[in-house]
């Protein structure tokens, strides 16, 4: 049976350093980094963490019903195996380094430089605000995820998003083997220097969006209130409407109902690999 630590006020440096198979619950840490550093199969529940470094070095630890205060920062670095669930984080650089990392029901008030370098992550139901999000993790799943931060998810590298809504700029960048479906996304430079990065049921909205992508695919997407799209981009996108414009594509297949403005040019790409079909004209148009 584990100990049982409750209604304590900590404060002080690390007043739980290394502490294994112990349940705390209903407890304060004030004025002190490093409550819970190198400790390990720990269930926590209704905590308040008010200063920095509250996670680090961590091993099975299952946390809800808590508040990571706005001076709790760089909260969970440098851990292995953890559950999150049903919390609200106010301080920034909340998660580095974690691997096999579960997040259920968490409001990230500031989300600045959160998630990054992360490896096997399941979030559902998070709701989130900061820049740089998600910066270089591996292996992630996401679902009923809204983001109101630029330039998230650079350089990931196997990702599935479900029932997203990324408001964000430069969103995928450098990234790898990314599927999202169902989603809405604005933004402006999107998908920028990618790789096999797919789109299914989403609606896009982007400036200069979905350039320089190694195998782009689009399946079912509006992206109307889209231009510029496609810069060197190897494409294979079938479009619900129509898009704003669309420049020097650098192979593949686009089918939609009509392009408000087509930039091809001869001297940038060779216009004879990719082949533009306009739905309203009821015929095909090879370029």
């Amino acid at each position: 049976m584990k100990k049982v630590i409750q209604f304590v006020n900590f404060e002080g440096e690390r007043p739980l350093f290394n502490v294994k198979n112990v349940q705390v619950t209903d407890c304060t840490f004030k004025n002190g980094e490093s409550p819970l550093k190198e400790c390990q199969n720990l269930q926590l529940q209704n905590l308040s963490f008010y200063w920095k470094y509250p996670l680090w070095y961590g091993k099975n630890i299952s946390i809800t019903d808590s508040y990571f205060h706005s001076d709790a920062r760089a909260g969970v670095w440098y851990s292995k195996n953890l559950n999150f669930s049903n919390m609200t984080i106010e301080s920034p650089k909340t998660f580095r380094h974690v691997n096999k990392l579960k997040i259920e029901n968490v409001t990230l008030i500031n989300g600045n430089e959160t998630l990054w370098y992360c490896k096997d992550v399941h979030i559902s139901n998070m709701t989130a605000k900061g820049d740089y999000f998600g910066l270089n993790c591996k292996n992630l799943y996401v679902e009923n995820f809204e983001l109101c931060g630029n330039y998230c998810f650079d350089s990931v590298k196997n990702l599935e998003i479900h029932h997203a809504k990324l408001i964000c700029k430069d969103a995928f960048w450098n990234s790898e083997n990314v599927t999202v479906y169902d989603s809405l996304i604005e933004g402006e430079y999107i998908g920028w220097n990618a790789k096999n990065i797919t789109f299914i049921n989403c609606t896009i909205k982007s400036l200069q969006g979905l350039c320089y992508i190694k195998n782009l695919k689009i399946i079912n997407c509006d992206l109307t209130d889209t231009n510029l799209a496609f810069e060197y981009s190897s494409i294979d996108a079938e479009l619900k409407g129509g898009i704003q414009s669309v420049i020097n594509p650098k192979s593949g297949r686009l089918v939609c109902d009509y392009i408000g403005e087509l930039i091809l040019q001869d001297d940038k790409v060779d216009t004879h690999k990719t082949t533009i079909i306009l739905r309203q004209r009821g015929e095909n148009d090879h370029v």
